[in-house]
Order: C-alpha cells, then sequence, then structure tokens
C-alpha cells in the first residue's frame, strides 16, 4: 500500500460546513506526480456513484442506502409506495427525516453533508497516510464541488421563472 506524507499533509483541511479550499482539478494536479497511474486513473473518473478504489466500495454502500432511504421518505411524504426493497438503517433514517424537516433545500442538503463526512471520517478510521485516506478527501471533495452548484440566488430566480410561467400558463385557460 502506498504511503502519500508529503501529498496528505500537503492539502488542505476539509470541513463540512466550510468553503471549497481546492478544486477537484486542482486535486488531481496535485496528486499526479503523487500517485501511480492506476490511483490516478480511479482519482480522474471517480464519482459520488463510483465503486472501485480504496474506501470507495464501502462508501458507495453508505450513499446507497442513504439515497434509497432519501427517495423512501420523499415517496411516503408524497403518500406514494415505495416499491423497492432495502436494508433499514435507524440512524440514516433519523438523519434523512431530519434533512427533510429542514426549513429549505440548502439547509437539507448541508445535514446530509455534515452526516456524509462523519461517515467518510468512520470508514478512514486510523489510517494515516495511504489510499483510504487520499480517497476519502477525493470523496469529500466531489461532496463540496456538489454543494457549490447550489447557490440561492440562482436558485431563487429559477423558481421565481418557473413559478411565473406556470402562472402565465394558468391565467391563459
Amino acid at each position: 500500500m502506498a504511503s502519500y506524507y508529503y501529498l496528505i499533509a500537503s492539502l488542505p483541511e476539509l470541513r463540512a460546513d466550510g468553503d471549497m479550499p481546492i478544486t477537484y482539478s486542482e486535486f488531481l494536479s496535485c496528486c499526479q506526480s503523487n500517485v501511480s497511474d492506476s490511483v490516478y486513473q480511479i482519482l480522474e473518473n471517480l464519482s459520488l456513484s463510483s465503486t472501485e478504489g480504496p474506501l470507495v466500495k464501502e462508501w458507495a454502500n453508505f450513499y446507497g442506502m442513504l439515497t434509497k432511504e432519501l427517495n423512501y421518505q420523499r415517496s411516503m411524504n408524497l403518500g406514494r409506495s415505495y416499491s423497492s426493497a432495502y436494508d433499514k438503517d435507524g440512524l440514516i433514517a433519523q438523519v434523512v427525516a431530519q434533512a427533510l424537516a429542514a426549513k429549505n433545500p440548502l439547509e437539507a442538503e448541508k445535514v446530509l453533508l455534515e452526516y456524509e463526512f462523519e461517515n467518510l471520517d468512520s470508514l478512514i478510521g486510523l489510517h494515516m497516510f495511504d489510499d483510504y485516506v487520499l480517497f476519502g478527501y477525493a470523496i469529500k471533495l466531489k461532496l463540496l464541488e456538489r454543494q457549490n452548484c447550489f447557490e440561492q440566488e440562482k436558485g431563487q430566480a429559477e423558481f421565481k421563472s418557473l413559478f411565473d410561467g406556470i402562472q402565465q400558463r394558468v391565467y391563459s385557460l
């Protein structure tokens, strides 16, 4: 197993409640000369739904359970049945319920992001300067990258635009 003492020590800290201190492409640039070609290839193609790589399989299992619980609770809130069978986890169900009870979608995303970071920290465990830490960092960076896509002003403008369009169609009937 490779050791990345300098690489990991030089990366900025990632926090669920903080800004994104480095882009994913900057992260890849840091990794390019410090990891093997095969590890770099996996990192380059990494997504939140990937299943290949150290730690990634465990993450994919957790992320799949979280997604299924979100789908289940959203379906129940809409009064629809949820036909997919899945292993229910009590803690995941609590966190999802808390997120769905948030006052707005951005707050819900923050609740989920905090929980995802906690889960990644527990998956990394006592690993220090190896692939587990590197891939955990990469996934956290992908999560922050996803959250940075949510811009309140743009979201409100898009909502207003969609709502105005619906109003115009209703009034034209």
